[in-house]
């Protein structure tokens, strides 16, 4: 479904360049759930961007279904850490946005979104504004407000890092729970390692600034998973210290 060739991004500042991305050659197969971890700013968030046609990449290309990406995409959902919730809107027209934008009327658009609110358990708070939502219902909304119009892809950029613990845990619960019922193919930027294995099928580890592909390892967890339980498990616990290990002498190495 997506694929990247060769590709790097460098950016220009007046007479300064950064080198964010230095070819990267990666395949997303469709249906599948693939984390990115790394250090800050060494360039994850930029691949995102590529993969939704925001930024082109200075080298290389972004293939989507075998055609050569150089617009936005589309048929991709963007959640970042932020909200991005409008202040001045309901939960509802939140939700609603995106049609409202495809120009789908107010009565078919508002219908919708009410059922897409009660299937991330926000029915009876359609009318409330963002102010009024604690945090993880604010993350449902903007959950909801992406899933509305069915993307192909969803991109979700650290969306549940300023959560706490057991809000993080539930909404791992409700991410999963969609994507059993909608396969939609998932790529997940995380700096929290439990996150990448409780939700992903393969884990990728991104070197420092110019970001290249370190690492990789495909988590061969049994689905559906329980990520109450999951973590516990000895099959969980493999792979994790397997990855921290490589992190460690990673950092080891920077550190020298």
């Amino acid at each position: 479904m997506i694929e990247l060739k060769h590709i790097g991004k460098t950016f220009y500042k007046e007479r300064a360049e950064l080198l964010a991305v230095k070819d990267v050659s990666l395949t997303f197969k469709p249906h599948t759930v693939t984390a990115l971890i790394g250090p800050s700013g060494c360039g994850k968030s930029t691949l995102l961007n590529m993969i939704a046609g925001l930024y082109q990449p200075t080298e290389g290309s972004v293939y989507w279904n075998n055609q050569k990406l150089d617009h936005v995409n589309t048929d991709v959902g963007y959640m970042t850490q932020k909200d991005n919730l409008l202040p001045w809107r309901t939960v509802i027209n939140n939700v609603a946005l995106p049609l409202e934008i495809a120009g789908v009327s107010k009565a078919e658009r508002l219908a919708e979104a009410r059922k897409i609110l009660k299937l991330v358990n926000l029915d009876g708070f359609e009318d409330k504004y963002s102010s009024e939502l604690s945090g993880g219902m604010r993350k449902r909304a903007c959950l909801a407000r992406m899933l509305l119009y069915n993307p192909k892809i969803l991109l979700l950029d650290e969306p549940f890092a300023a959560l706490d613990a057991q809000l993080r845990v539930a909404m791992h619960d409700l991410l999963l729970r969609l994507w059993s019922e909608h396969k939609q193919t998932i790529v997940l930027v995380t700096h929290d390692l439990v996150e990448a294995i409780t939700l992903a099928d393969r884990v990728v580890v991104f070197s420092p600034r110019p970001a290249k592909v370190a690492y990789e390892r495909m988590i061969d967890l049994e689905r559906p998973r329980d990520v109450m339980q999951v973590r516990f498990s000895k099959e969980f616990q493999n792979i994790h210290n397997e990855i921290w290990e490589y992190l460690r002498q990673q950092y080891a190495e920077e550190k020298i």
